[in-house]
């Protein structure tokens, strides 16, 4: 048979991430125009501070206005067109208005806040298409197809059709969710169901497209197009999931449009009536200004903004990206948390647990000397976690010879003159007390290797994944804060899950979910009333992460697409920070319901003088502003180091 020509496949780093093509900055039409207004708004600034020419400053600030305000100018246009008045057109009349009457600096201000924002905003959005982009990349471009007459051929994954038979060697990614015919080997699936350890594959079992195949070779037989696969399907939840999810919006946002439709109707009556019944035209446009200004909802703006942003900034500066005041706004309305297992609640390496001896020639530290002597050759984590196990109880380990690996089974190696195996239990012929201590293994959640000599088994190692450290403290902080019992969601099997929800005080369990599986219970537990932030880290996590009220990643582990995904980043992968957030998020809460109340009631007594009396307008304008900077200054009391020691002493 004629050797395969293998066209060349994309490298995939040791961490196991598919590199992402990132949109670029300045290719977005958003961040250029706001760079060009930033630029001629600094120009602007520069001829005024150097008192140069007016016609030169005016003629700045003008080309600001047209390079920042035009699109969203004309967004706010077909939105009135719609019979909608948008923020945007109001944004853009309010900066007319202000050059109207001389101050253009404030209103190119205002037009380069917007324009940045909306440049940046834009770029989230394009970050994100990118990262689902990039989950599609997990899949290889091509595949080693058999053909009819049994020769070999490498075809493009999208031509795959179901029932193909392909081959799959060492260290290739599988292109198609299969089903294997023959051949063993061990495949990292922890992408697709989060299992923290690679599965041992023989004939019958399924594969999935975009998973990573060990040591050994296999013959698998496509089950699924490409576009029907489990990683395609992923991407396709995280689509879906970001365009139903309600636009969210800050509980200003929400009043907004009501609130500035009648404030323009109230300040044409203000202008019209007094007009109407006699008054002259300077005196009815002073007092319809005069009420513009103090009934302009900048101190509610700020009453909202600033405790929200200082709060993320604090958060920050604590290991925890928030990426959006947005986000902040709805951690404080959380009721229920749920966590993933692997990588989340735990580290995602495996580590010894127990040792069970079987042959009274042998002590539990021979077992694992003999174990971890054979294993040390060998590349697989389940190896390495049984020689750190040595290691760390200082044994020492001998020379070996005769090492082989069996793909999907385990390894031999002669151990001075004795044949050792370390394995998978289905890959020996067990005795009656091996195959009572693995059963009672794997019914604890363990995963079980049998160790034997001269084909006879001699011990049997129980291993599981690392929990974190503080993972216990975490979910006893979150239960406190909330009122709630978490809930774990975890693509691992029902014993490892129950077990581990055993060791950090969690009852409800959902386990063996796949990622659509995950969201279907996100979804579940929404539709009960309940307001869910999820934490995960996989790729199999994103489309929870997406439908959850709020998505928080592991940022250490955290898969691209993830990271993209989630709402929020704990950047130093501290659980007790989750708690610590929420707290914060309700401290900010509380201080934007108290910034309200000062602003409503400042905008009430000067609205009711304007319209009972005479506010003279200086009055009016410092009445106003100084509403405005009082809320301001009381929401930066978030930013300090005070704010973040009370909401983290609250989790206690």
């Amino acid at each position: 048979m004629a050797a395969p020509t293998l066209a060349p496949t994309r490298p995939t780093p040791p961490s196991g991430r598919v590199p992402v093509r990132r949109t670029r900055l300045f290719t977005l039409p958003e961040a250029r125009w706001a760079a060009v207004a930033v630029v001629f708004f600094c120009a602007g600034l520069a001829v005024q501070l150097t008192d140069g020419p007016q016609w030169l400053r005016w003629g700045m600030y003008l080309a600001c206005y047209a390079a920042g305000g035009w699109e969203p100018g004309w967004a706010g246009l077909q939105a009135l067109r719609d019979k909608t008045l948008d923020v945007d057109l109001l944004m853009v009349a309010a900066a007319i208005g202000a050059a109207a009457i001389g101050q253009i600096t404030d209103g190119a201000l205002l037009i380069v806040i917007f324009a940045t924002s909306g440049a940046l905003e834009a770029l989230a959005t394009a970050r994100t298409e990118d990262s689902v982009r990039g989950l599609l990349d997990l899949t290889p471009d091509t595949a080693t197809r058999v053909a009819r007459d049994g020769e070999e051929e490498t075809v493009h994954a999208t031509e795959l059709r179901v029932g193909d038979v392909l081959v799959v060697r060492p260290g290739e990614r599988i292109a198609a969710d299969a089903t294997v015919l023959s051949g063993g080997s061990e495949v990292d699936q922890a992408t697709i169901t989060g299992e923290p350890l690679p599965v041992n594959k023989i004939q019958g079992d399924e594969v999935y497209a975009g998973t990573l195949n060990g040591t050994g070779a296999l013959r698998i037989r496509v089950a699924r197009r490409a576009r029907d696969s489990v990683v395609a399907r992923i991407a396709a939840l995280v689509e879906q999931a970001a365009r139903t999810k309600a636009r969210t919006q800050l509980f200003i946002e929400k009043v907004e449009q009501r609130y500035s439709v009648g404030m323009v109707a109230v300040t044409l009556a203000v202008f019209a009536i007094p007009l109407l019944l006699g008054d002259n035209v300077r005196r009815a446009l002073l007092r319809a200004m005069t009420f513009m200004i103090v009934a302009s909802p900048c101190a509610v703006v700020l009453a909202t903004m600033p405790p929200l942003l200082a709060a993320v900034a604090n958060a920050g500066r604590h290991g925890v990206l928030v990426k959006s005041a947005v986000v902040m706004e709805k951690l404080g309305a959380t009721t229920h948390v749920a966590f993933d297992k692997t990588g989340t609640l735990t580290r995602g390496i495996p580590e010894l647990a127990e040792i069970r001896c079987l042959d009274q020639r042998f002590t539990d530290a021979e077992v694992l000397r003999l174990a971890a002597a054979a294993e040390h050759p060998s590349e697989h984590p389940l190896a390495a976690a049984i020689v750190r196990a040595a290691r760390t109880r200082e044994l020492r380990l001998p020379e070996v010879t005769e090492f082989t690996a069996h793909p999907g089974r385990g390894v031999t190696a002669r151990v001075g003159d004795r044949l050792i195996g370390v394995g998978s239990p289905a890959a020996w012929e067990p005795t009656r007390d091996a195959h009572t201590t693995v059963d009672a293994f794997h019914a604890s959640g363990y995963t079980a290797v049998v160790v034997t000599c001269e084909h006879e088994p001699i011990g049997v190692l129980a291993l599981t994944d690392q929990l974190r450290p503080e993972a216990v403290a975490a979910v006893r902080a979150t239960t406190a804060l909330t009122g709630s019992a978490p809930i774990l969601l975890t693509g691992d099997n029902t014993a490892t899950a129950d077990r581990l929800a055993e060791c950090v005080g969690i009852t409800d369990v959902r386990a063996e979910l796949l990622p659509d599986d995950k969201m279907i219970a996100v979804r579940e537990l929404q539709a009960g009333g309940r307001k869910l932030t999820v934490v995960g880290d996989g790729i199999n996590d994103a489309p929870a992460l997406a439908a959850a009220e709020v998505g928080i990643a592991m940022g250490g582990a955290g898969s691209d697409l993830t990271l993209r995904t989630a709402d929020a980043v704990v950047v130093r992968d501290d659980l007790t920070t989750i708690p610590a957030v929420i707290a914060l998020s309700r401290q900010a809460r509380r201080v934007v319901i108290a910034n309200l109340a000062i602003a409503a009631t400042c905008i009430g007594v000067l609205v009711v003088w304007d319209l009972a009396g005479t506010l003279p307008l200086p009055l009016g304008v410092a009445g106003h502003e100084g509403s405005t900077v009082l809320v301001g200054l009381n929401g930066l009391r978030l930013l300090r180091r005070g704010a973040w020691e009370r909401a983290a002493g609250s989790r206690e």
